[in-house]
């Protein structure tokens, strides 16, 4: 009996690799969890059969339906953080249908510590669904950042803090978190320095807009690796604040990238995204002139500077998973722009990880693009977090409400003319594009951009980007934003 006084429910762990025995161990050995663990399933041949702590392998994950019915299971533990999101979503309908509860084991690159328990098991969430199998690379090495001094810009947003996590647990020397939002920066600092009690960590609240006070943040820090993620990246405000995407996406990755110089940082990585290819919003126009600007730095310095370019995150801040799960609790309906809508998405952990590898891989200037799988239609992940939050597509509603201004039907992960070669990395590319202009005009072009940005020109902003960058179309001439429409 639980300590609650019911029947302990009856469990069946899916996997029995080191994660699947280690939940079950810790459940045996904590009654009071109130679980009986009836057996594992597992696809691997040899263990059919077998005995592991005293339960049996009862069979491969495709008899799941067949073996919950039989041994009268009422809750399954999915316990396989490298597998692929496919496998996990073929187990999670299968639970669904059954009206089992299923709990799952975070992904690999979730678990830094390697530490898996009961206590990290919960719902299964959509970036299980879309998470691919760990790649066992050649290279896995991120001992560059092992007793160095770090410091990560946009410290306190979604791929800033996680940065901060991973490279907390390669042991620097010292890490800086830098951002201009307070609050975030605090949180930050405040979870890193309970789970790394011994690191020497640094919260500094500054805007990289002002050149001068970062100059001497760097002159003090002395950073010699700089992971810069802090960036404007909502495309439709930014349509809205062109002055703000050019003073904070340009002159801020300048400012930042003009004090790492003068402080000998040793090695920068600036993280760029999708929709710097082929811009033609203001957001992905002022990325593609920091990625610019990282590479003009690096060939002038001969330093190992380098940009790290990939798609949609999930569940990153302000991005459309939490959006849609408010849009759920409130009971719908869920906005979606297009039926046609595709997106590249990567789980934050993963997409840092890779960053931080691609970050070892730089020499001078290189442009690495993550490999994002195939890309997503949003309406599918629309759909999939309505059957991960219990309703049917009947319960919520999906409305289509149009392509916003700035926004594409589908992104590129690189310029169509492009040289692509593979890294030591499988999941990293190296790619080659054509300048955005010669090094001589890009110095003017961005100074009168910032002119611009200043002045709040808005029509000069659009035509300095117009002139440099031939798939940019300013607001003024584009289509106007379509109305909304049921599925």
């Amino acid at each position: 009996m639980a300590a609650s006084g019911r029947a302990d429910r009856r469990g069946l762990v899916v996997g029995a690799g080191d994660a699947g025995t280690m939940v079950v161990r810790e459940l045996q050995r904590n009654p009071h969890l109130g679980m009986e663990t009836v057996g594992f399933l597992d696809d691997n041949a040899a263990k059919l059969g077998k005995r592991i702590y005293g339960l049996p392998v009862l069979g491969t994950i495709a008899t799941l339906a067949k073996i919950a019915k039989i041994a009268r299971v009422e809750e399954v533990i999915i316990a396989m953080p490298t597998a692929s999101g496919e496998v996990v979503r073929a187990i999670a309908d299968t639970c669904r249908d059954l009206g089992l509860k299923s709990r799952t084991i975070p992904g690999v690159y979730e678990l830094l510590d390697g530490q898996v328990s009961v206590s990290r098991l919960r719902q299964v969430e959509i970036s299980d669904l879309l998470r691919r199998s760990q790649i066992r690379a050649n290279v896995d090495d991120q001992s560059y950042l092992s007793g160095r001094r770090v410091l990560v810009t946009g410290g306190g947003g979604s791929i800033g803090r996680e940065l901060c996590r991973q490279v907390a647990h390669e042991r620097p020397a010292s890490l800086t978190l830098l951002g201009h939002g307070e609050n975030s920066i605090f949180d930050a600092q405040l979870e890193l320095r309970e789970r790394f009690p011994g690191l020497s960590i640094t919260a500094v609240i500054a805007d990289v807009r002002h050149a001068a006070h970062l100059k001497q943040v760097f002159e003090r820090i002395k950073p010699e690796i700089v992971f810069h993620a802090a960036a404007h990246k909502h495309v439709p405000l930014m349509e809205e604040n062109p002055e703000e995407a050019i003073s904070n996406n340009v002159a801020g990755t300048q400012n930042v990238l003009n004090a790492a110089i003068a402080a000998d940082t040793e090695r920068f990585v600036m993280i760029s995204t999708d929709k710097a290819v082929a811009p033609g919003s203001l957001m992905g126009a002022s990325k593609r002139i920091a990625e610019e600007i990282v590479r003009a730095a690096a060939r002038r310095t001969g330093r190992a500077y380098a940009t790290v370019r990939f798609g949609n995150v999930l569940g990153s801040r302000g991005s459309v998973v939490p959006l849609f799960k408010k849009q759920i609790e409130q009971g719908g309906p869920v906005t979606v722009t297009d039926p046609e809508m595709r997106r590249f998405f990567m789980t934050i952990p993963e997409a840092v990880h890779l960053v931080m590898q691609a970050g070892g891989l730089g020499r001078s200037g290189e442009l690495f693009v993550l490999n994002m799988g195939e890309p997503v239609k949003v309406v599918d992940l629309a759909k999939d977090l309505i059957r991960l939050s219990g309703f049917s597509l009947d319960d919520i509603t999906i409305v289509f409400t149009g392509v916003r201004p700035g926004e594409k039907l589908e992104e590129l992960l690189w310029e169509p003319d492009s040289t692509i070669q593979p890294t030591s990395h499988p999941d990293i590319l190296s790619v080659r594009e054509a300048e955005v202009c010669a090094a001589p005009e890009l110095a003017p072009l961005v100074a009168q951009l910032i002119a611009a940005a200043e002045a709040g020109d808005r029509l000069g902003i659009d035509a300095l980007l117009a002139q440099a960058l031939p798939s940019f179309v300013p607001a003024c001439v584009r289509a106007p934003w379509a109305g909304s429409r049921r599925q």
